[in-house]
């Protein structure tokens, strides 16, 4: 796998989402499994669409560096840690479910059961 990066100038956490914040990703995987492979086509897809120009994606495969799952606590891989902008997500899994992917990186809020609540 490669390790692209998309740089630009950082900023504050909360300003993130309205457009000038590098985020600094990191992507556990263990080789290149079928699922670690997906995990990274995602997240390459996702930041493309939402975070176009202002990220860095640092791939760390845990079968070469196995010591490193320590510092950010992985238990699980694929898992994608969001350094910055704080605070610090995790994700665990192939990153497939695009809506639950943005909702952990905070670039769409949680949508609330508000129908549900509605329709009882």
């Amino acid at each position: 796998m490669t390790n692209p990066s998309k740089n630009h100038r950082p900023e504050r956490a909360k300003d993130a989402i309205a457009g000038e914040d590098t985020w600094e990703l990191r992507l556990y995987v263990a080789g290149q499994t079928p699922k670690s492979l997906t995990a990274f086509t995602n997240l390459k897809k996702i930041c493309e669409a939402h975070l176009p120009g202002r990220y860095r994606i640092e791939v760390i495969d845990l079968l070469r560096q196995p010591q490193l799952a320590a510092g950010d606590q992985i238990v699980a891989i694929p898992t994608l840690v969001r350094k910055l902008p704080e605070p610090l997500r995790r994700i665990v899994g192939d990153l497939s479910n695009t809506e639950r992917t943005l909702v952990g990186l905070q670039l769409r809020p949680a949508r609330f059961d508000d129908e549900k609540a509605q329709e009882r």
